[in-house]
Formats: C-alpha cells, structure tokens, sequence
C-alpha cells in the first residue's frame, strides 16, 4: 500500500512538471512571437491627425499658431473667411496650414474632404519651412471642383502664362483632382469625384518605389518619384523655376488655403 502511494505521488509530481515545462513552453513561444511581431504591429499602426475635438499639432506655415480663419466647427476642421475677426485683417503670415507635430517620410495618409463651388485646395506632404510658400517645395494632391472651378475664375490668362496654349480657360487635366499637381495626371474614367458640397476621401501611399493617389477608394495615378521620367516632369513643367521643390524626402503634411471655404475631418497616417 504504501509502495503504491510514493508511485501515486511521484506520478502526479511528474504531471506537475510537465504541465509546468508546457506552460513555461508556450508562454516562453508566445513572448518570442509578439516580440517578432512587434514591429509589424507597430508599422501597421494609424495615428489620428485630426479627430474633430482638438487642432493640437497644426499650425501655420512658418508660424506658431493657426492662420485666422481656421477652426473646428462641428467637428469638423474648418476654414471660412467669415471667422476672420477685424483685428486680423492684417495678418500677413501663411493661410496654409501643416501639421508640425511630426514629420513623415513613408506613409500612407487618409483624410476625408468637402470644398464648395468653385472650391480649390490641396494636400501637401514632405513640407519643409522657410520657404515663400509651401507649393515651392512640396508635391500636392490637388483638390478642386473639376466641373465648377471656371464658372467661378478666369484661369486664362494663369494657364498661357505656364505655357498652356490649347483651351488655356480651361481647367486642364494637370490641375484636376487628384493630380500629383502640374506633374501627373489622374485617370479620368477611373474617376469617382462627389460633387461640390459633398464629402469626399483621398489617399496618399507614399514610398521610394511608388506613390499612389486614391480618390473614395479608387486608385487614379502612381508614380515613381525621382525617376527619372520624374525629374523630366519636374525640370520641363511649371516647377522648372522652384530648384528644391520635390527634393526633401521626409517633411510635414499641410493643407491649402485657397481663398474658399474648406472642410476636413478623419485625417489619420499610418507610417510604412
């Protein structure tokens, strides 16, 4: 009897171990793949811009503060002449904004958009300051009303001014939304545009092999930067006489200041 119960006990105290030694296993195997893990998980990560609660990390280009004009209303980000007081009627400083939080290099961005009538803007990324103005040196998506921009502005005269002698009144496709602006053009069949004064996403991928515009999900152009089919575009177009724009290849994300009201919200980047 009593040899019968040491062989119980040893039997269960082996039972013990072992299941001690598969616990320590998996958990030992499952440290290991999380820490392999880890830095996927991490690149895969999206950072919220803008939320529709708080403008923290935006401010004017080459300033420290946001333009007048610009404010969240109704959770969205917004920008009407009607919100610029009296007193900054002066302001002399850049309408155009960046987010100064961070800078990017490769990423993937994601931002929703509504502009009115006539509306005009754009999404810079790779911003770099001290520069006149951010279209000097950083590539845009453009944002536009394709079918309404000319009811509202003569562009004439601007586009013989660049060269542009077929139809210069005109938008011409280089200036439509979703262009890489004045460089590459969108696929205009593939083209899902929501009118003016309804919403409207984009998204910019960008990495050395490739950059991307999407337009609601659908992908319109991609390009190779700095190719050289880039540089050509670059030398012989409208950025001939701006020597660093397109160089830098980590900057800010910013947004235009055209002149019209402007909506925003649901801007977030995810890092590659």
């Amino acid at each position: 009897m009593e040899k019968y119960r040491t062989q119980r006990i040893i039997g269960m105290k082996s039972r013990i171990t072992f299941g001690l030694a598969l616990i320590f296993l998996a958990t030992s195997c499952n440290e290991v793949k999380e820490q392999k893990a880890d830095p996927a998980e991490k690149a895969s990560e999206w950072m919220t811009l803008f939320d529709g609660s708080s403008m923290e990390g935006w401010r004017a280009y080459n300033g420290e503060s946001l333009p007048p004009g610009w404010a969240i209303v109704d959770s969205v980000m917004t920008f009407s002449t009607e919100m610029i007081l009296e007193q900054d009627y002066d302001y002399k400083g850049s309408r155009d904004i960046i987010y100064g939080a961070k800078e990017f290099e490769n990423f993937e961005l994601y931002i929703e958009w509504k502009i009115p009538a006539g509306g005009n803007s754009g999404i810079f990324y790779h911003i770099a300051e001290g520069y006149g103005g951010i279209p000097e040196v950083a590539p845009e998506y453009q944002l536009i009303d394709d079918l309404g921009y000319t009811d509202f502005h003569d562009i004439t005269e601007y586009n013989k001014s660049i060269g542009i002698e077929v139809n210069p009144q005109d938008l011409q496709p280089l200036q439509s939304t979703a262009a890489d602006y004045a460089m590459h053009v969108p696929d205009a069949s593939k083209k899902q545009l929501n009118p003016a004064g309804e919403w409207n996403s984009s998204t910019i991928v960008f990495t050395p092999e490739k950059v991307e515009h999407y337009l609601n999900g659908v992908l319109l152009l991609d390009f190779v930067p700095w190719s050289e089919e880039w540089q050509a575009k670059r030398n012989n177009g409208k950025w001939k006489l701006a020597p660093d724009y397109g160089k830098f290849k980590k900057g800010f994300i910013g947004l235009q200041d055209h002149g019209s009201s402007l909506w925003f919200r649901n801007i977030k980047i995810k890092e590659l």
